[in-house]
């Protein structure tokens, strides 16, 4: 009787386990997640939409502060009336490099725009500006001013692209970029080494003739600023701006500002290379006079060897300067000095054949019947 009813209680005790099992797998298997109701503003979900509208909301607001969605500003400043002044002052950071084969110069500087635009005029009661970075700038009207005679350039982007826009409640915009730029300078060479090189950097509106956009230096001389500059081959003398009209025959005047720079060359580097060793080599040229005319092998060498390290100098200098039809200074001298050794080679065999004459001579006097 005990038997039968323990293995009543198994059989009832069996299926349950089993159930209980499943449940148990189930939950296991799908975990229970909760369910939050994204509309509840309690909720976290909630809040963080909450973050990420509120950011996007205040660049709208931002937009719609200065009303850029209201003015085409595909259209100047005052478009249809007097022509728009813009100032500009330049800080010169460094002038990398001055090259005298391709007649150019790289400069890299911070170059400052300020205009007054009323449509981004706006309310403020503290009279403070704000500042934005180059995604504005695509959305309004700024001047398009350009290097003239430039054959490179380029808005620094590292790491962001280096623009700042400051607008002020009244309207008036502060634009400033950093740019490298590589240039032309038409040189001469007439005096070179011991030249002096004349460069500008010209500015300049490519759309706006003087009718629609008047450049100026914003504080006059002192709108050209420059930190320690410091070249291998150069002093700089004098850094200067100044201003002019330039005309072009299909749209007319435009005003263009002038970055203008007097580069005198360091005399000590040519020296080093060039002038004292071509004095030397005109001196060893000479110590062949010192030689006995007899020692054939020892003169003719010493004066190829001179005369192939003049050739040597001279294509050296050549190469490191542009091909220009007209006679430098450094060429002069270089000539000069190599006629003095090349002549020392003439003389030695106008010298050998004199003495040759001389002992033929002596020979046929002493015998004639040699002969």
């Amino acid at each position: 009787m005990l038997l039968a009813f323990k293995l009543l209680f198994l059989c009832w005790l069996w299926p349950q386990a089993l159930l209980h099992g499943n449940i148990f797998h189930n939950k296991k298997k799908h975990p229970e997640v909760p369910i939050h109701d994204h509309k509840q503003q309690g909720s976290r979900p909630y809040m963080k939409m909450k973050k990420l509208d509120s950011t996007k909301s205040t660049v709208i607001k931002s937009e719609q502060l200065l009303r850029i969605e209201e003015h085409d500003f595909a259209m100047r400043p005052g478009f249809g009336t007097a022509a728009i002044p813009v100032g500009i002052d330049v800080q010169v950071e460094s002038i990398d490099s001055i090259s005298e084969v391709n007649m150019d110069f790289t400069m890299t500087l911070y170059l400052r725009h300020y205009w007054k635009d009323e449509r981004l005029a706006f309310p403020s009661t503290s009279n403070k500006s704000r500042t934005f970075d180059g995604r504005l700038v695509k959305k309004i009207w700024v001047p398009d001013v350009f290097f003239v005679h430039s054959k490179r350039s380029f808005i620094h982007d590292t790491t962001m692209e280096n623009i700042m826009l400051r607008v002020y409640p009244d309207g008036n915009i502060l634009y400033s970029v950093r740019i490298t730029v590589t240039a032309l300078c038409s040189m001469d060479f007439s005096r070179f080494p011991l030249d002096t090189q004349n460069c500008s950097l010209e500015l300049e509106s490519y759309a706006y003739n003087e009718n629609d956009l008047m450049l100026y230096w914003k504080n006059g001389n002192d709108s050209l600023r420059t930190e320690e500059i410091l070249l291998s081959q150069f002093f700089i003398e004098e850094f200067n701006p100044s201003n002019g009209l330039a005309f072009y025959s299909s749209t007319g005047w435009y005003n263009r500002l002038y970055i203008n720079f007097i580069l005198r060359r360091h005399i000590f580097f040519f020296m080093l290379q060039t002038y004292f060793p071509t004095m030397l080599m005109v001196m060893l040229s000479w110590v062949s006079f010192w030689i006995d005319r007899r020692a054939v092998p020892a003169r003719v060498s010493l004066g190829i060897t001179t005369v192939l390290t003049m050739s040597t100098i001279i294509t050296g200098v050549s190469s490191s300067m542009p091909q220009v039809s007209y006679v430098k200074a450094v060429d002069i001298y270089l000539w000069a000095s190599f006629l003095f050794v090349f002549l020392s080679v003439i003389e030695y065999a106008a010298v050998n054949y004199l003495t040759t004459l001389e002992e033929m001579k002596k020979l046929k006097t002493r015998d004639p019947s040699q002969f």
